[in-house]
């Protein structure tokens, strides 16, 4: 059971960090809304808060560089030999780290790592049980060579190249078995402790953990990462974007996150303070059920719709700059991304093609959320469809009840919103282009599209060793979909941060657990 702690206290450790108007010069103060975080123990932390906060607490044997994220660069690891038969990777690694604690990196830390994170089975699992590893199996898939070598093996039909991809997400992160251990309860390994405790390497350590109220770090000078430059960092739990937006504007914190437009404008220009619209891999479409209806599975309907979603207009006029127009299912910033935008909103044209094919009067329900910025471009689209002579009724409801809708096929279409789960292109290759009939719940699946081709190129591209080829492998299924299939993407997001101007060194990139504190300073 977690310990429950006072409001008093989170309310005493945010006035103790920011009771003026100007910050402390030794303390990063952050304001967000952190409801969504449960536990800061990367086997299950899975939200924008938690894994934001996952690299600078923790380290992965590989990382991505900071100014180049397709580049994985060793961390806690200092170089790596894949096995002649490509199902292994033996890592050496770094001499003389120590976690936060002063406890040496070993083998065994790794080992416990990976294997807690399959064992406990929590939602993040799944990234690393695509190995092929089960609660029964995994351990003998890790193997301690030497005090500074540990081998990793698979049984899947993976790459290497892919399964550093994997290594590298949050969920990967090596955790301090002795310290995790010395804090277990009833075999949790350390579970609950590392709901509101850190156990990492990271340039910072949990200090005290309020959950939905307050985060604080404190420096790990001795981390293997380097001494970071200030010695604090405060997370405030500030739901409304409106009060961010003043709290910034007054000096009260130094960085505003997850703005909205409005809050962005309001900021342009008032002395002491800069902007930011920094690409998520964050994608915005239009799904549609194939098997619901045979106008909804006629391509010819997915090739208008193509042609009355407002892309620009949504993008620039109604988001104002929180969008930008993008086409295909990977995210620019990702390896083997597309950036090609053939269609644009043309009325005209979608009724002829709809014409062409024999298809009058068409009309469908679109589900989306009743929360912004959904429904606001749900209401969009349904104006931009309506002058390509197709009728949409908007169906509004609670995230969750659209969500269990999609996930049994209750729905003619929806607008819907996918988020990367690690950075490496198979984590939407496998919901887009992914249909294995297997029960998998894919978004291809909840679309009721069959797609034996297309799934039988997902697969192989997370075989293919070559980086060059596995990019053109992955750029072909783009195009494809792109061209032919049962979705609609139309706009990729951009995270609206706001900083005061005095900080320097802040990076922010395209996954959301690539926020760096470690060099800002001020």
């Amino acid at each position: 059971m977690k310990t429950i702690i006072p409001s008093l206290l989170a309310l005493s450790l945010v006035a103790a960090f920011s009771a003026h108007a100007v910050t402390p010069k030794d303390t990063l103060v952050i304001a967000q809304s952190t409801d969504d975080a449960d536990s800061f123990d990367p086997a299950q932390g899975f939200e924008l808060t938690t894994v934001q906060s996952f690299t600078n607490i923790y380290q992965r044997l590989v990382q991505s560089d900071p100014q180049n994220p397709t580049d994985l660069k060793p961390t806690l690891a200092t170089s790596w030999q894949p096995g002649s038969d490509n199902r292994s990777l033996t890592f050496e690694l770094r001499k003389d780290a120590t976690f936060a604690s002063g406890n040496p990196l070993r083998p065994e830390d790794v080992i416990f790592s990976l294997g807690r994170v399959v064992k406990l089975n929590l939602d993040p699992s799944f990234i690393l049980t695509q190995l092929g590893w089960n609660k029964d199996n995994v351990d003998s898939f890790l193997k301690k060579v030497d005090d500074q070598h540990v081998q990793i093996s698979w049984n899947a039909n993976v790459s290497p190249a892919y399964v550093l991809s994997l290594l590298s997400a949050p969920v990967s992160s090596i955790i301090d078995e002795k310290t995790a251990q010395a804090n277990a309860k009833n075999g949790d390994f350390g579970h609950a402790w590392l709901g509101t405790h850190s156990a990492g390497s990271g340039p910072y350590q949990i200090r005290k953990v309020v959950l939905h109220e307050a985060v604080l770090l404190t420096a790990n000078p001795s981390s293997p990462a380097g001494a970071p430059k200030l010695k604090n960092i405060l997370i405030k739990n500030v739901p409304e974007p409106a009060a961010r937006r003043l709290l910034l504007e007054q000096g009260d914190v130094d960085i505003a996150r997850n703005l909205g437009a409005d809050q962005i404008a309001a900021l342009k220009g008032k002395a002491g303070v800069k902007t930011d619209a920094i690409p998520m891999a964050s994608l915005y479409y239009i799904q549609f059920n194939v098997g619901k209806d045979p106008v909804l599975k006629n391509p010819a309907l997915w090739e208008a719709a193509r042609y009355l979603f407002d892309y620009k207009g949504i993008a620039d006029n109604l988001l104002k700059g929180q969008f930008e127009v993008h086409q295909t299912f990977l995210p620019k910033g990702f390896s083997g991304a597309l950036n090609e935008t053939p269609y644009s909103y043309d009325p005209e044209k979608a009724r002829a093609i709809l014409k062409k094919a024999g298809l009058t009067n068409v009309s469908f329900t679109l589900s989306t959320s009743n929360q912004p910025p959904y429904l606001d471009i749900a209401q969009a689209l349904q104006g931009s469809f309506a002058k390509g002579g197709v009728k949409v009724e908007v169906q509004p409801g609670l995230s969750s009840e659209v969500s269990t809708r999609v996930k049994a096929h209750q729905f003619e279409a929806t607008l819907n919103a996918w988020g990367a789960d690690y950075f490496d292109p198979n984590t939407n290759a496998a919901s887009f282009a992914y249909n294995p009939e297997d029960g998998s719940k894919t978004i291809a699946y909840r679309s009721d599209w069959h797609i034996p081709e297309l799934s039988k190129q997902t697969l192989a591209a997370t075989a293919e060793a070559d980086s060059n080829k596995r990019a053109e492998l992955y750029q072909a299924m783009q195009r494809e979909v792109l061209k032919n299939s049962p979705y609609v993407i139309g706009l990729q997001a951009r995270n609206l941060v706001a900083l005061r101007d005095n900080l320097k060194g802040y990076v922010q990139g395209i996954n959301p657990d690539m926020v760096y504190y470690a060099q800002v300073s001020k």
